[in-house]
């Protein structure tokens, strides 16, 4: 089972479970996925943060992430930022006022609690994840083959919000 989440033309969004992906593809096409707020059966899915694993598959050293020894795992959280480049949107999605600036908040909780790395994000999670610096929050930049690999080292890391204001 997966799980999209999904977007109508008329921009209201949602979430639906489907076997595979082959299974939303012939569902939407046949009209089946229908969208709750307004009954459009023009649905597409709409963009998604990715599940990171817990897990650790490195070499010789702890299974157990840092993040998760940590009582307070917010304090080592480690957020990228998502470059331009990194981005696909449509032009027609619109978000509510409340959840930007639930997106703004967050934003700034993370600027506010963490140390900007700039484009070394990659290389300073690892150094933090293998206590080979101070454990910190940090965020910065980081291209999706970064990502995956960090994701394959078992670091989890997120991206931070895209905001209205940063697609002008």
């Amino acid at each position: 089972m997966i799980k999209y989440a999904v977007q109508c033309k008329k921009g209201h969004a949602f979430e639906a479970w489907f076997q595979n992906s082959a299974a939303f593809d012939t569902q939407t096409r046949r009209g089946l996925v229908s969208c709750p707020d307004c009954g459009s059966t023009k649905v597409e899915k709409a963009l998604m943060a990715p599940h990171v694993s817990a897990s650790t598959r490195s070499k010789g050293r702890s299974s157990t992430p840092r993040a998760s020894r940590n009582s307070d795992a917010s304090e080592t959280t480690v957020a990228p930022s998502t470059t331009a480049s990194q981005v696909v949107a449509s032009p027609a999605v619109t978000i509510p006022a409340e959840m930007a600036e639930m997106l703004r908040k967050i934003r700034r909780e993370v600027e506010a609690k963490a140390e900007y790395v700039g484009p070394k994000f990659a290389e300073e999670a690892r150094k933090i994840h293998y206590e080979e610096a101070p454990e910190r929050g940090i965020y910065g930049e980081a291209s999706l083959a970064d990502v995956k690999a960090l994701h394959d080292e078992g670091i989890d890391c997120l991206p931070l919000p895209i905001l209205p204001e940063d697609r002008n």
